[in-house]
């Protein structure tokens, strides 16, 4: 039995329109918040997790309810054919937002339609899946996810010294192309309506996860948590981070991001193979001692060191140090981030995939929750300063180094689930 890659390449499609989506909202959203509505970091740091929020009260139930519902088209993509169409059509509103209430009002109910499918699509690659090619077909999924981010942070910073508006409207084009493809050319399998297993609730799940003697999985789930809140953190800020420290323009930093970007979609294959030869904690630790030792980095170099351009590629503009550290950070984190959900999926049951995906998204989410208002707080009370977003990554990434380490369950399985 080999991976199909063609039908996950298909699958990929749906996380390159999340991907599409969420890189373009991160990397000018606190742009606008800062510069065209005057919010303060504080606020910038609580606006940007109000994606999370939402994502946190909805995902989790959406997640259970896809793997109980029972449609002639599948379980999970009418969740899929709902949620993007009305989340393309509200980003492609943010950007001419003249007043805040109106920019609120067009961010919310992005953020509910996303939250709304996010999980479905997600949940469709253990779906297809056997669980010995997980973290290769995670990688190609991510790679996937890695090529809409390349699309929003390249194209779109092109794009925004053009028009502001444009990067949207190519974000809200290219969702909606995704999702359809995704919809042709994925079926889903047919054998999970002949089980007869009981499929116990979200709180249930979580319950078990904490009171079970064997510790696996709370300290993944934690081990996540801790990931997310240096990486999303950073990520949230870093467009700030590069206009206000390093003295860069409005849409540099979305250019160097998207230098981060492509070496994480070209290590995102290899990633999942190394995860699948050495082992997935392994590969996850390499991944996580190397991003402790980037970010630190970030914080430890004089901005004008930083800011030194060694050299200029084509697509990817001028290279500065900073970008350097950036595209070995996106090697790290495609070891980190490619094994991380076939670790979580294989702690389970087929009947519980979809919570168990649901599970992930709480954590990373609670995570994003909580590291762009840590972030926000902390800038606010150094006088804004924003290398103090590159003080508090390290410590995170160390947090989840030192959680991981005691994971002693979910590897490859050698059973189909």
């Amino acid at each position: 039995m080999r991976l199909n890659y063609g039908k996950t390449f298909l699958l990929g499609f749906g996380f390159f329109g999340v991907s599409v989506i969420w890189s373009v909202y991160n990397a000018f959203v606190p742009i606008f918040l800062a510069n065209k509505f005057g919010l303060a970091p504080a606020l910038i740091g609580f606006f940007m997790t109000l994606d999370n929020i939402a994502a946190l009260l909805i995902q989790p139930p959406v997640g259970a309810w896809s793997d109980r519902l029972r449609t002639p088209i599948g379980r999970r993509m009418p969740f899929i054919l709902i949620g993007a169409p009305i989340g393309a059509l509200a980003f492609g509103l943010i950007p001419i937002a003249a007043v805040l209430p109106l920019f609120v009002a067009c961010t919310s109910t992005l953020l509910i339609s996303m939250a709304f499918w996010r999980t479905p699509v997600i949940a469709l690659m253990p779906d297809i899946t056997p669980s010995k090619f997980r973290s290769q077909a995670n990688g190609v999924i991510n790679f996937m996810g890695g090529v809409g981010s390349i699309a929003a942070f390249l194209g779109g910073s092109a794009l925004y010294d053009m028009n502001p508006a444009f990067p949207f409207w190519l974000g809200s084009l290219l969702v909606v192309i995704s999702a359809l493809l995704v919809f042709i050319f994925i079926r889903e399998p047919k054998e999970y309506e002949k089980s007869t297993v009981e499929r116990p609730s979200m709180w249930a799940s979580l319950k078990d996860v904490f009171t079970n003697p064997e510790k696996s999985a709370l300290r993944i789930l934690l081990a996540i948590f801790f990931w997310f809140i240096a990486y999303n953190a950073v990520e949230a800020f870093f467009s700030l981070y590069a206009f206000n420290h390093l003295k860069m323009g409005e849409s540099d930093g979305a250019r160097l991001l998207g230098q981060m970007s492509l070496l994480f979609v070209i290590f995102a294959l290899p990633a999942g193979f190394i995860g699948g030869k050495i082992g997935r904690k392994p590969t996850i630790l390499i991944g996580l001692g190397m991003m402790i030792l980037l970010t630190g980095a970030m914080f430890v170099v004089a901005p004008e060191d930083l800011s030194i351009v060694l050299t200029k590629l084509p697509i990817l503009g001028e290279v500065p140090v900073v970008g350097v550290l950036l595209m070995v950070a996106g090697i790290a984190w495609a070891c980190v981030n490619i094994n991380s959900l076939p670790m979580v999926v294989d702690l389970t049951t087929h009947e519980k995939l979809g919570i168990f995906t649901s599970m992930y998204y709480i954590f990373s989410t609670l995570a994003a929750i909580a590291g762009p208002n840590i972030n926000g707080w902390i800038v606010q009370l150094t006088g804004n300063n924003y290398a103090m977003v590159m003080v508090i990554a390290p410590l995170f990434f160390f947090l989840a180094w030192i959680s991981m380490a005691g994971v002693k369950r979910g590897e490859a399985q050698t059973a189909v689930k």
